[in-house]
């Protein structure tokens, strides 16, 4: 057979049946949302199961949160619908739940109240117009986050701020609950003046309304506690509506839902919006945007880790800010990944987003046939079962590890904590970020500096204090961190002192630069001064260890001519011997002489 035949034998074998049926297989599976690829029939009957539980305690959870966003109940069930289906069919994660939340709840509001847009009241149907936007809004951001890979940024909330921030958060939110279980009028003013407020109306308490509101917190509670397979937030909110029905709770005075308009959202892009409208939510979007980037990239990464799942953090940012981008036109507001609702779902021994789908179908059947059975649902009910999520995310245990195993990041986490409830949670937020880019430049700037001492079988590294040396005139340097314009005079002023305190006159300095891969701009002007002075002293200056890319950044800031190309070496070891040849090479010629 000749060679032509056997390519066209080959490319008949490509083109053939099997590799057809390979190709169209492949396309098929493409059409597969990542979050559900390698289904197993075997976990269609937990998954339903899961959907089921998690539906009894999201349902009453989104409708709770409305009244933090000062919107109509029914835009707590929009964000169970169209941003679900969209995370579903785009993100990456197998258990993340996305929809309403209380943290990006109280951002939301809190925005939109500081950005104070005239004529706008909380509640009206133009207030509704600018969630929807700032769900928009926050949509785009995070699509430009996936556009450049910015994942990273969730990672700079730190653990201790993220707990002080969501203390906060729940602090806030399960207070601003205490006027509606009371059923006495909400202060306004600041969180003091708050609490003050319905502290001096104590005497006005409405006692059914009180009761309502207790015994939702109670029987909640309880179920936690007692019988916790028990969805004791679904519970309470179906006794305690029959219990209003049947009583006319309404009649007696007890504030309710109301009526509830029904069917499915209404979609396009919020009416009426101007410029200046978008410019007033944009800052209350890019508050979102970062809590939404923390708390979900952290929940998806931990329940994937958890089960061994690969993880795609810019994938489930591209799921994000399509769902959000959905909660947008289906006039709702801004959708997170619910690191509660999360944990329930895996409980309930769900396995993939098939469970949430069964929420979606849930969520459905009360949007088109159930709404006109919650107008007798009291509110002080919702305030419950909103008063006890927020209680739960004051994270008391989570402050105590903190304030045992690290005192100062502790009172990051209260400051940050206090920040969000009494000054404000966009404050907050401005806050916690800020304080956390300053812990990550303290940490660079205040990164140890060794002394590496050459033993006769390994090496010790030492802390860079004077009086240390690795051996008779050598001194082998390493500092563990980028060097940047922070830093650069400490760790010229370090070495300085080493070699002034040196036992024996030094006549190598070797800059291990292991753990050096970057050199800014003023860092690499220091670096030159250094050399320069150490020259000026008969003191050769030699590079061990560099990377590639670090030896061009040297380069071009014109570095690389004053160190002799014989004294950059890829070995810390070969470096070291030839400190060692260099000195019985100097010994013998002081001997001669």
């Amino acid at each position: 057979m000749t060679r032509e035949s056997e390519r066209q034998g080959r490319s008949l074998a490509w083109t053939g049946p099997d590799a057809r049926a390979r190709s169209a297989s492949r396309a098929l599976k493409s059409l597969v949302p990542v979050s559900l690829r390698g289904y197993r029939l075997a976990w269609l009957g937990p998954d339903i199961i899961a959907g089921l539980t998690l539906s009894a305690v999201a349902i009453p959870e989104v409708m709770g949160y409305t009244s933090i966003t000062q919107t109509p109940i029914v835009t707590g069930l929009y964000t169970l619908l169209l941003p679900l289906v969209a995370f579903i069919l785009i993100g990456s994660s197998r258990l993340l739940v996305v929809g309403g939340d209380s943290a990006a709840a109280a951002i939301l509001a809190a925005g939109l109240v500081v950005a104070a847009v005239p004529g706008v009241v909380a509640g009206s149907s133009r207030w509704v117009a600018l969630c929807a936007l700032t769900a928009l809004l926050t949509g785009v951001l995070l699509l430009l986050a996936r556009l450049f890979r910015l994942g990273f940024l969730g990672d700079f909330l730190s653990a201790s701020v993220l707990i002080g921030f969501l203390s906060g958060i729940g602090i806030k939110v399960a207070t601003d609950q205490i006027p509606d279980i009371l059923g006495v009028e909400k202060g306004a003013g600041n969180w003091f003046e708050k609490q003050w407020a319905w502290m001096s109306a104590l005497g006005d308490v409405s006692l059914p309304t009180l009761a309502y509101g207790l015994g939702t917190v109670g029987i909640i509670v309880f179920c936690k506690v007692v019988i916790p397979r028990v969805p004791g937030a679904m519970l309470a909110i179906v006794w305690l509506l029959v219990l209003a029905t049947l009583t006319d709770a309404a009649g007696r005075g007890v504030p309710v839902v109301g009526p509830i308009e029904g069917g499915l959202p209404h979609l396009g892009l919020p009416d009426g919006i101007t410029i200046a409208e978008v410019g007033a939510v944009a800052s209350t979007a890019l508050s979102c945007f970062f809590i939404v980037i923390a708390q979900s990239a952290a929940t998806s990464r931990s329940f994937a880790m958890k089960h061994g799942d690969r993880v795609d953090v810019n994938r489930d940012i591209l799921g994000l800010a399509v769902a959000n981008i959905a909660a947008g036109v289906s006039g709702t507001v801004v959708v997170n990944g619910s690191p509660t609702k999360t944990q329930i779902l895996d409980d309930a021994k769900g396995r993939t987003q098939v469970a949430n789908l069964v929420v979606v179908a849930i969520t459905l059947v009360v949007l088109l046939f159930l709404t006109d059975l919650l107008a007798e649902l009291p509110l002080a009910v919702l305030g419950g079962v909103v008063f006890v999520i927020a209680v739960g995310l004051v994270d008391a245990r989570g402050l105590w590890r903190i304030a045992r195993r690290r005192r100062a990041e502790f009172f990051v986490a209260l400051l940050t904590m206090f920040a969000v409830f009494a000054v404000g949670i966009i404050e907050g937020i401005v806050l916690a970020i800020a304080l956390s880019l300053l812990d990550v430049i303290s940490r660079q700037y205040t990164a140890p500096a060794f002394v590496l001492a050459v033993g006769t079988s390994d090496y010790d590294y030492l802390p860079a204090v004077p009086g240390v040396q690795s051996s008779p005139g050598l001194i082998v340097y390493r500092f563990d961190s980028q060097l940047f314009f922070a830093n650069s005079t400490g760790y010229s002023d370090r070495l300085e002192k080493v070699i002034a305190a040196a036992p024996d006159r030094v006549h190598w300095v070797i800059l291990d630069c292991a753990g050096i891969a970057d050199v800014d701009y003023s860092a690499g002007q220091s670096l030159a001064d250094l050399i320069t002075s150490l020259h000026a002293r008969d003191i050769h200056v030699v590079l061990a260890r560099p990377e590639p890319a670090l030896l061009e950044t040297l380069r071009r800031y014109a570095l690389m001519s004053r160190i002799d190309p014989a004294h950059i070496y890829s070995d810390l070891d070969v470096a070291i011997a030839a400190f060692d040849g260099s000195a019985r090479t100097t010994t013998d010629e002081e001997r001669t002489r």
